[in-house]
């Protein structure tokens, strides 16, 4: 798994599950999405999801000691990670943890100031893990209050405005984000931040392409998951949205984005 020297400052590079039971997260992902898993770079509390001989994922054994929720979390380049939680902090977002070392690199958690949760790192990324192609995630979601204010506050953090390689549109009441002409992301509002369902509460909401959306869905259930949204159609094809035994949502989807 060839990695370039840097992530593309801005763009989607990872996607990670922060769990507080590796052994169980890797067994229920197993039978739902066929995952094998190798270990981490950096120590037994990490691993990389596999599909085939492809990286997907990275699952995290850190919701307890970093005292994070259960939750898959969308992480972006950068090239500075010091300069973008400053920005983030500047324009009403809170960093959570870090930016600390990890491996050849420096991570950090966030949060929007709608409370969406997300990630940025600063080292080296997989060069062929692009969201809509391959193995990695079909679909990135932003589910928040306001689209056009989540757009400003992510642009201004990751200089979206000022990269060439990435545009910011606006069609149809949501704000779509591509990179290099491939769409990679959503920012779509109606979340509300103090809704005690937390699939109604602002966050990104990864989806993971399958098969089979049915069969995906009966044997979540068999590994101990529950169905959030029954099996319907949407602009990535048919999907459901699934919870895992910890309550991290995910949804599945047999299609791509155009």
């Amino acid at each position: 798994m060839a990695a370039t020297e840097h992530a593309r400052p801005g763009t989607p590079c990872w996607v990670s599950l922060q769990t507080a039971d590796l052994t169980a997260a890797q067994k229920f992902y197993g039978a739902v999405l066929g995952w094998a898993f190798r270990p981490g770079s950096l120590g037994e509390d990490f691993c990389v999801a596999l599909s085939g001989s492809r990286a997907v994922a990275g699952l995290a054994n850190v919701a307890r000691t970093m005292g994070v929720p259960v939750s898959w979390t969308c992480y972006f380049g950068v090239d500075d990670a010091d300069a973008v939680a400053s920005r983030v902090r500047e324009r009403g977002g809170t960093v959570a943890v870090g930016p600390l070392a990890f491996g050849r690199g420096r991570a950090a958690l966030a949060a929007d100031p709608a409370g969406a949760v997300f990630g940025f790192w600063e080292g080296r990324v997989l060069r062929d893990w692009r969201i809509g192609h391959g193995a990695a995630p079909a679909w990135l979601e932003l589910r928040t209050r306001d689209c056009f204010d989540a757009a400003l506050f992510y642009s201004g953090v990751f200089l979206w405005d000022q990269s060439q390689e990435t545009d910011v549109r606006y069609e149809d009441d949501v704000v779509l984000v591509s990179v290099a002409g491939h769409t990679v992301a959503c920012l779509r509002g109606g979340g509300v931040e103090a809704a005690p369902d937390p699939k109604i509460r602002p966050r990104w909401h990864v989806y993971f392409r399958v098969g089979n959306v049915e069969k995906a869905v009966e044997a979540a259930l068999l590994a101990g998951g529950s169905v959030a949204a029954e099996p319907g159609l949407s602009v990535v094809g048919h999907e459901a949205t699934l919870c895992d035994p910890e309550g991290a949502i995910f949804t599945v989807t047999s299609g791509l984005p155009d």
